[in-house]
């Protein structure tokens, strides 16, 4: 038995790499919480390391009422045939609150194997589909125009990562009326804003060296210039960076400009790629009063 609905994801998301990582009773222990605390959806990054499909099962087990998305797993380490008989096996209490965002990753994380990325996410899509996969339970990591496209035509909708509200409005417009957007947006919650983008920009810069992410900040309008030096204008068109009256602005922004959903990255005063659980929650927790 398959479901032609779209999870549901409400407003507000996690998007969280540390759910992932380190002692599988904590992040589990977390994912609950969350669940408690109302978040729509728990987005799983999936571009890098370990059995993601494991790991989101895992995620599933450990929650009753939140939806877990994939953002994203990664087409060139996933086979599509094994990625529609994991989903055929989930539980169907399970499969109708998960969501499948999908990525092309970076040419320089996949190698000489990416290649015509648009192509080959059409044809992982045909595979899908054809093992039964319903598109209503898929959403792409659509950047560029092209994506957007295939996103809005084949699938639910899209889930754009580091973006901005004007990317949002541009996305939208493509997307048309009815298909989810979903964008990601990092936050770091420090009412001293110089700090807060200063922990932000090694995140900003990490992704500025990745030319997918770089093109498509220059469609928004940021110079070769913004990208090389991550430029404050840059960190701070991306990030949220501040109190949370300055959260709750961007993600008013976002919603004005089209989105359905927005998931927020917390980052804080952890090191890329660091798993802290322990300093994530009581910020999460904190947002969650502010902002659900």
């Amino acid at each position: 038995m398959t479901t032609a609905v779209t999870p549901r994801i409400g407003r507000i998301g996690i998007w969280s790499m540390e759910l992932r990582f380190g002692d599988s009773a904590e992040p589990a222990e977390a994912a609950a919480e969350l669940d408690e605390l109302g978040y729509g959806a728990l987005w799983i990054p999936g571009a890098t390391g370990g059995d993601l499909l494991n790991d989101l099962s895992h995620l599933l087990a450990a929650t009753q009422h939140t939806t877990i998305a994939s953002g994203i797993l990664n087409i060139w380490k996933h086979q599509a045939t094994d990625v529609a008989g994991w989903w055929h096996e989930l539980p169907h209490n399970q499969r109708a609150r998960f969501l499948l965002g999908l990525g092309v990753s970076h040419s320089e994380a996949v190698g000489a194997a990416y290649a015509k990325p648009l192509t080959a996410m059409k044809a992982y899509l045909d595979r899908l589909f054809d093992a039964g996969v319903t598109a209503r339970a898929i959403v792409l990591a659509a950047l560029g125009p092209k994506m957007t496209e295939l996103a809005r035509d084949q699938t639910a909708g899209a889930h754009p990562y580091l973006v901005t509200p004007e990317h949002t409005a541009i996305a939208r417009a493509a997307l048309g009326r009815g298909p989810i957007l979903a964008p990601e947006q990092g936050v770091v919650l420090d009412a001293n804003p110089a700090r807060a983008r200063d922990l932000a920009r090694p995140y900003v810069q990490g992704y500025g060296r990745l030319e997918n992410y770089a093109n498509s900040w220059r469609r928004l309008g940021f110079t070769d210039d913004d990208i090389a030096q991550t430029s404050d204008r840059l960190v701070d068109a991306v990030f949220a960076c501040g109190d949370v009256e300055v959260i709750s602005a961007r993600l008013d922004a976002h919603f004005s400009a089209g989105a359905d959903h927005v998931c927020l990255q917390v980052v804080g005063t952890a090191a890329p790629g660091t798993n802290d659980l322990a300093a994530l929650r009581p910020v999460w927790r904190r947002l969650a009063e502010a902002l659900l």
